[in-house]
């Protein structure tokens, strides 16, 4: 909460999405609108993936504490592995979030380079 309300200036000029209560808590905290999903073990990191996909989130801030467990470990996992493959950048501790929310690159139209799947695909339909 902390890193989002020093950010809070710099995020409002985006869209944010967030799962059930970390909206919740950065609606409160923030006073500007967010997108709300489902609770991540409800769902939610999955909507993320899918908006990943999409085309819609261009960057991945997902603080965790690594001390506990996560009780959705594979939602969490299949979410980060999304952002791989459609090539965002994540930031999972505030220092990767720093370096993100203060790059240039944030504030400018970047033209990410999203892979080619268009021959992997091409596989998938000829086996079927």
């Amino acid at each position: 909460m902390a890193w989002t309300k020093f950010n809070q200036e710099n995020l409002s000029r985006h869209i944010l999405f967030a799962t059930g209560t970390t909206d919740q808590l950065l609606s409160e905290e923030l006073g500007i609108p967010i997108q709300r999903m489902q609770s991540g073990p409800l769902g939610g990191d999955l909507q993320i993936g899918a908006k990943i996909a999409e085309g819609e989130i261009d960057v991945l801030i997902f603080f965790w504490d690594p001390l506990e467990a996560q009780p959705n470990n594979p939602d969490i996992k299949a979410l980060l592995r999304l952002s791989i493959v459609w090539n965002i950048p994540v930031a999972m501790n505030r220092c990767s979030a720093d370096y993100i929310i203060t790059s240039p690159l944030l504030g400018s139209e970047y033209e990410r380079i999203a892979p080619d799947y268009e021959e992997y695909t091409e596989r998938l339909e000829d086996r079927y």
